[in-house]
């Protein structure tokens, strides 16, 4: 199956392009960004030998669409989607936060939870939790964005501040933004008959100094999604949530004995597997967005991307 693993487009009025974990992000002019959604896959950090079919289409259309849902509560980065993998919006000078968003306590907040913390990022967490519980009241904990190959660190609201990584008067904007949309996300989660567990955003300056959401939103990547139905069953019985996140692939990994950590080996991902969570991901795309997903032609990926975005360029640049 056709993925696209790698870009090295040259468009007209190029600039500089940079290499995100799964998107490429060129620069036009200092005006625009054309960002294209791979078909990488990551997890723990680390960026996957082999390209999962579609999964860049999928990211990058539940991200677009989630945003024309929400740009009447948050300001973003979008202006137009020439291609299935492609986004192109105003250049915007990044938060170097991620804002991270938990209104359950899984992933990440469970495993630490679990080792004996009861604080994360500066923010307590109640007693008496079990894996999965929701939060008396969603929590936001921020990590700093780390470079291609790093991992992302957990911070505090006070030590960004201190450290002076975002002045408080963005921060209280970047709280507020990141409050609203997960409130959006979950209503819309809701009506799928999901739970929207924990999510993450990230934002940006424009030119004229004006906060706006960028990167993705409400993506299997960047969130974890439960069922509804049977949630509080499950929970009762102390049995696993039944989800749609990217969390499958990590707990593949760890039972072939990879996290990430210094001197593991990525196992090996056989065209069977690879397929299979291609499947999910498609299955994650209807669930999420209530609607069948529709294949684009891959046949000549790169090509076909390289036609759209100079096509869009040419008429409206």
């Amino acid at each position: 199956m056709n993925t696209i693993t790698a870009t090295n487009f040259n468009f007209p009025n190029q600039k500089s392009v940079y290499k995100g974990k799964v998107r490429e992000v060129y620069n036009i002019n200092d005006e625009l960004l054309v960002m294209i959604a791979t078909d990488r896959l990551s997890a723990f950090d680390v960026v996957m030998p082999k390209g999962i079919p579609y999964k860049g289409q999928i990211l990058n259309q539940i991200a677009t669409k989630f945003m024309e849902q929400s740009k009447d509560l948050v300001p973003n980065w979008l202006i137009a989607t020439p291609d299935p993998n492609v986004a192109v919006g105003h250049l915007c000078d990044p938060f170097k936060v991620e804002m991270v968003i938990r209104g359950y306590m899984s992933g990440h907040a469970a495993r630490e939870y679990k080792a004996g913390k009861r604080v994360l990022c500066g923010v307590p967490m109640p007693e008496g939790l079990k894996e999965n519980d929701k939060f008396p009241e969603p929590i936001i904990t921020p990590a700093t964005k780390a470079e291609m190959g790093d991992h992302d660190e957990d911070i505090s609201r006070e030590e960004i501040l201190k450290r002076g990584i975002v002045s408080e008067a963005d921060y209280v904007i970047l709280e507020d933004y990141t409050r609203k949309l997960f409130q959006r996300g979950s209503e819309i989660a809701a009506s799928r008959g999901l739970i929207l567990v924990d999510t993450k955003y990230e934002f940006g300056k424009t030119k004229d100094g004006k906060i706006v959401l960028i990167d993705e939103i409400h993506t299997p990547d960047s969130s974890r999604y439960f069922y509804a139905q049977g949630y509080q069953d499950r929970q009762d019985k102390d049995a696993s949530q039944k989800q749609l996140s990217k969390e499958f692939v990590r707990q593949w990994l760890i039972s072939n004995g990879f996290q990430g950590l210094e001197g593991q080996k990525v196992p090996e991902m056989t065209d069977d597997y690879i397929e299979t969570v291609s499947d999910r991901y498609i299955e994650l795309y209807e669930k999420i967005m209530g609607e069948p997903f529709v294949k684009a032609d891959v046949s000549q990926i790169q090509e076909r991307i390289r036609t759209n975005v100079e096509r869009f360029l040419a008429e409206h640049y």
